[in-house]
């Protein structure tokens, strides 16, 4: 894009979104810093994928990788996956089980909780060379950040200072987090994975506009399972900095309201009801999405959980990492359906297959139109909850946030 394209918002505030901001590389690592490494708590792993002392994950906040270990002591630890001696990537396998963790380079040893433990030649070689005499392993351990598990849910931060999980979340979105989140022992289902060319606040903005569900995803609206009609809540939280989505009565009968939607889709068929018919699993019989900033968004459709980690990769790409999950107590038959359903989702999924085509051709659209602005008025103006999904309410509640995070 034109580089002397001025920075500065439009006049109409938050309900015009400049699409400079999807294509700045200068401004994008400054999200990164702001964000991703500054006082957010980023999504990195469930508990279940590391379920033994010595299990280890890698996982990314930002464009850094960190690993997720269990300690022998059954705490888990994340620290940077970056050596303390000279800088190299010490783990490089995704997942595993050690004793300790040695870095290839230089063979510095770290234990499980990435406290150093021993360095080659430290005295040196026949009385030559080695470490100097004031030289401490203890100062020289790789990079710790403050960790929070809620519920089997691995969150991390690269502050000390920053606020705790619960007050960055607020209490409306930790008790909905607590809701999937129950402390019920947890069952890894599955992975996918798929690389966007877009910019990454694309898909945090898909994920707070319920109102493109209902035109954009042929199947949702075919069998009932996402409607404009749909009882729902659209919820600003903490400032605009996370959303919530809540729909109640899914998969009720049409209305007249949105019969041409319904005309247009009626040709589609499927054989196989079970992937369209979920079950009551909450006493509420909400669906809820969550859109946590910066790094996850947490999915319940049908009788999928799921967590989405957004993971920026430049300007314009980012990678979806999706990992499914259910409770390790449940029915057979109840484990059976999550992964009927989670045939939605994913690159190839009957229903997130179109955001990635869609996302692609928006980031398209912006590259070369620094100057020009998208509009974001459906449902009004305001940044107040609303009742409803046909509505733009998240996204103009995100972007007054984050004009004021970034300054500007």
């Amino acid at each position: 894009m034109d580089m002397d394209t001025p920075r500065v918002w439009p006049a109409e505030g938050w309900t015009r979104v400049p699409y400079w901001i999807y294509t700045d590389p200068a401004l994008y690592k400054r999200e990164l810093d702001t964000f991703f490494y500054g006082k957010a708590w980023n999504y990195v792993a469930l508990d279940c994928e590391v379920p033994n002392p010595g299990d280890y994950k890698r996982a990314w906040i930002g464009e850094r990788q960190v690993v997720v270990v269990r300690a022998k002591d059954r705490s888990i630890h994340v620290w940077e996956n970056r050596c303390a001696h000279r800088g190299a990537r010490v783990v490089w396998q995704n997942k595993g089980r050690v004793d300790s963790f040695t870095c290839p380079y230089h063979q510095w040893n770290f234990a499980l909780d990435g406290k150093l433990q021993g360095v080659p030649l430290k005295r040196g070689v026949a009385g030559k060379g080695g470490m100097p005499s004031d030289f401490s392993n203890a100062n020289h351990g790789l990079c710790s950040l403050r960790v929070h598990v809620e519920g089997g849910s691995v969150w991390a931060t690269f502050a000390s200072d920053g606020p705790t999980f619960e007050d960055y979340c607020g209490p409306e979105m930790l008790s909905l987090i607590r809701r999937v989140f129950p402390g019920r022992p947890l069952k890894l289902l599955g992975y996918s994975r798929q690389l966007i060319p877009s910019n990454w606040k694309m898909y945090v903005e898909n994920l707070k506009d319920p109102y493109h569900a209902t035109l954009l995803h042929s199947f949702l609206i075919t069998f009932g399972l996402w409607r404009a009609d749909t009882q729902s809540e659209s919820v600003p939280v903490a400032g605009g900095k996370h959303g919530i989505m809540v729909s109640r009565n899914v998969g009720k009968k049409a209305s007249a309201e949105t019969a041409e939607i319904q005309r247009n889709k009626s040709q589609l068929e499927l054989e196989d009801a079970d992937t369209v018919t979920p079950i009551r699993e909450f006493d509420d019989g909400k669906v809820i999405g969550l859109t946590i900033f910066p790094s996850v968004v947490m999915h319940q459709q049908a009788n999928t959980l799921g967590m989405r980690h957004i993971i920026p990769k430049g300007p314009g790409a980012f990678e979806l990492s999706w990992t499914y999950y259910g409770y390790a107590d449940e029915p057979a038959e109840l484990t059976r359906l999550r992964l009927r359903h989670a045939n939605l989702y994913g690159p190839a999924g009957y229903v997130a297959m179109e955001d990635g085509e869609v996302l692609s051709e928006a980031q398209l659209g912006a590259a070369e139109y620094g100057h020009r602005s998208a509009v974001v008025e459906m449902g009004g103006k305001d940044v107040e909850p609303q009742d409803h999904m046909v509505t733009e309410v998240l996204i103009r509640a995100f972007y007054k946030y984050y004009r004021e995070a970034m300054g500007l």
